[in-house]
């Protein structure tokens, strides 16, 4: 998912994608990757790369509430 497309979902949306691109990446990706069964390589990476973006957005939205409440 693009930066944008994430921006525009609530920040409880974006706990419920962070948990499953992590629930993906635990269950199918790294077990089809031990296994030899993994096709698509690229997507760990992928999944890896959104969760650290939907991270970035979620830590920037706490401090903003931080800095508005002060």
């Amino acid at each position: 998912m693009k930066i944008t497309e994430l921006r525009e979902l609530s920040s409880d949306e974006l706990a419920a994608k962070r948990r499953e691109f992590k629930e993906e990446m635990v269950t199918h990706l790294r077990v089809q990757q031990q296994s030899g069964q993994l096709e698509n390589s690229a997507r760990i990476r992928f999944v890896r790369r959104s969760v650290a973006r939907i991270e970035t957005i979620l830590s920037e939205r706490r401090l903003q509430a931080e800095t508005a409440q002060s």
